[in-house]
Order: C-alpha cells, then structure tokens, then sequence
C-alpha cells in the first residue's frame, strides 16, 4: 500500500462522503432491472450496470458465465496477501413487471422499490468501496464477488463464490443492515426441500377401494415432517407449498410438496436430513411412493473467533465513523453462511439499513449508504496495512 496509511484512509472515506449523489443514480439503474432469481436476461443486465461503472474507475471485472442462471462476476484489484471479499447478490424475489409498476423513488430518507434493500443498495456501496480504492491508487487485495441466485440457495453461485473466497483474509456480507441498525454475526442455515408422492388412480365411486391416494400419502408426511419443529433447538420445518391429484372424482395418483428448514449448526442439519429421509421412505400408504425431487441448501453462519475479531475491527471503524452497531442474529439464511463454514471470517447485514423486505414496502435508509460503505472500506484498510 502506497503513501501513508493515514493518508490513504482521508482520500478514500473523503471520496465516498461526497459519493452519494452518484450512488443513488446506481442504485436507480439496477432496481429498475428486474432481476428475479430465474430472469437470466435481468441478472445479466445488473451485473453489465455495476460492471460498466467498476471498469470506468479502473476495476477489473470478469465474468463467469452460467447456461441457465444469471451470470456471475469477479472484480479485483490487485494487491499481495490473502483478499479482503465483498460480497452480494444481484437477483431479487419479484416477478417480472415489478419495476415496471414499482419503479425506484425516494420519498424523504427513505429509498423504495423492488430490491432496494435486498440487496442492490449493497452492492452499490461494495462498488463504491472497490472504486475508492482503485482512485486512490492502493495495491491491496481486494475481490468483489457479484453473484446470481442467492434468493433460490445460490446452486449456480455457490461454487463461485467458495472458489473465489477460498483464500480470503475476510469476508463482508453486504446483506441489509437491520431496521436496528445492526450487522449480522449469526444466521440460521436453510433446506429447501421438494418432494412427490405417486400413487394408484382409481374412480372414487365406482372403484376407490383399488386407489391408493398420494394426497394422503403426502398429508401423513406434512404432520410427521412438521412435528420435527423443536423451537428450543431453533429447527424449524415448514411445508409451504402443497399440489396433488387429478379431478375431484379420482383418486390422487400424484402429489407434491416444497418445504422449507431451518436449522442453527451444521449438525442440526445433519439430523433433520437423516429424519426427513426416513419419512420419505416410510409407506403411510399401501401403493404409494415417495422420493426427494431437489433439495437445495444454506449453511448456518456461526460465528468464530475470528468472525468475533472481524466483528470487534468493524465496530471501532463504525465508531470512527460516527455511528453505533451491535451484533443480531437472523432467522434467515444468505451466502455467507458458505464462506464462514469454510473457515474464512465472515460478517453478514454490512449493507445499508432497510426493511420490510421481499414486500412491495420494502424500503432503504438513504443516509446509511455512505457511512455503511466508509466503514467497510475503513475497516478493509485497517486490515491489509
């Protein structure tokens, strides 16, 4: 790192206090994107907006291609020793059309459209962060990894994302802030699981007695499959979507569902699997068949040690910087739970404060944007002198 430390971190946190015109202008490009987690075409487009304007600031950005999913993207600067890595998705929940009829606006403080919280404000200030280091010209180390499907478990991203944080000094979750203000320093891990049941078709009134119903195959599984819930232990297992049968007068050769778990350590994951693949097996239901279709996974963030030193370094530049920060923990899941299981220090929620998220309230903190990008950067700095 070239020049003094103390005047490196002026140029740099000077830089971004003047920044936030231009990030709300960013900010407006992407939200009025869609960018659902299966719009392949909306991801790209978010990634070419933040690619775009990382290169004309002297980052370099290279792309990793998916066939299906959006694309995936690599911004660096160069430096030697381990990376310092932001982090942060492009796709959001919203189905195509939202930013069409929910198009970006500000109205006060307050920021609102589709994904403006979740997480396109973050990855507007991680931009912000490599470009203030690019204009002040420091050789340090530094990955931005801009990935596609985070909503859906990351299955295209996840092999990027532990490829290319593999040797990271740190690593920041640019996930929302809470509406508290705080960062995250735990999350539960997640299984989306989706499974059908096949059974035997017959008329329900001339010959139901040589059916064998999947929809109470399934039903018999929902009450098993829920009475895993242990809340003292923090797993939860909720069947959100449920679908069978083909008339009313027939009874159900098939049925499916689409559930979701929740657990908090690695091990509890391990448990609920084993016991979600019994009941897959077990025959409630005599001509009845039950199989596992797809199953996608979060790990838990769990914080170490060294999560805690990365926490501690984060809340002395935030002080630096002139606002508070505690540690929350979160129910749901985000990709950082991949780097922090992998070893690598991890802290998640380092993205500007909103709330109400995956809801047409969803809504950003606009005066967080650059004291939250200032304190990453100032903490990064801290850390690759």
């Amino acid at each position: 790192m070239t020049g003094s430390s103390s005047q490196r971190e002026r140029q740099v946190l000077d830089w971004l206090a003047a920044a936030q015109p231009r990030m709300l202008d960013l900010l407006r490009r992407i939200v009025d994107i869609d960018s659902g987690s299966y719009q392949k075409a909306g991801v790209d487009a978010v990634i070419g907006q933040l690619r775009a304007y990382l290169e004309e600031h002297g980052v370099t950005c290279d792309i990793h291609r998916n066939a299906e999913a959006g694309n995936c993207m690599r911004a660096s600067l160069a430096g030697a020793g381990k990376p310092v890595v932001l982090m942060g998705h492009c796709d959001t929940v919203f189905a195509p059309g939202t930013a069409a009829q929910r198009p970006f606006r500000i109205d006060g403080d307050l920021a609102y459209g589709p994904g403006v919280a979740d997480m396109k404000a973050g990855l507007v200030i991680n931009s912000f962060v490599l470009c203030a280091f690019a204009r002040a010209g420091i050789e340090a180390p530094m990955l931005g990894l801009y990935t596609a499907d985070e909503e859906i478990a990351s299955p295209a991203s996840r092999p990027f994302i532990e490829a290319n944080a593999a040797n990271a000094r740190a690593v920041f979750n640019s996930e929302p802030g809470r509406p508290s203000g705080n960062v995250v320093t735990g999350r539960k891990g997640a299984m989306f699981v989706d499974c059908e049941v096949t059974g035997i078709p017959a008329h329900s009134g001339g010959n139901h007695h040589e059916g064998a119903s999947a929809i109470e195959a399934l039903c018999r599984k929902v009450v098993r499959m829920h009475a895993l819930t242990d809340y003292e232990s923090g797993t939860t297992v909720n069947v959100g979507l449920i679908k069978g049968g083909s008339s009313v007068n027939t009874v159900a050769p098939h049925a499916s569902a689409s559930v979701d778990v929740r657990f908090k350590t690695a091990q509890a994951m391990d448990d609920v699997k084993a016991k979600l693949a019994a009941i897959m097996r077990e025959v409630e239901v005599q001509g009845t068949c039950a199989h596992v279709t797809q199953q996608r996974y979060f790990l838990p963030l769990v914080q170490s040690a060294a999560s805690k030193d990365l926490f501690d370094a984060y809340l002395d530049s935030a002080a630096t910087i002139g606002f508070g920060a505690a540690g929350e923990y979160s129910g749901g899941s985000a990709d950082s739970g991949f780097t922090a299981a992998a070893g690598i220090p991890t802290l998640c929620g380092t993205g500007p404060v909103g709330g109400k998220v995956h809801t047409a309230d969803e809504w950003l903190k606009v005066s967080t944007m650059v004291p939250r990008a200032q304190a990453i950067a100032l903490t990064a700095l801290r850390m690759l002198r």
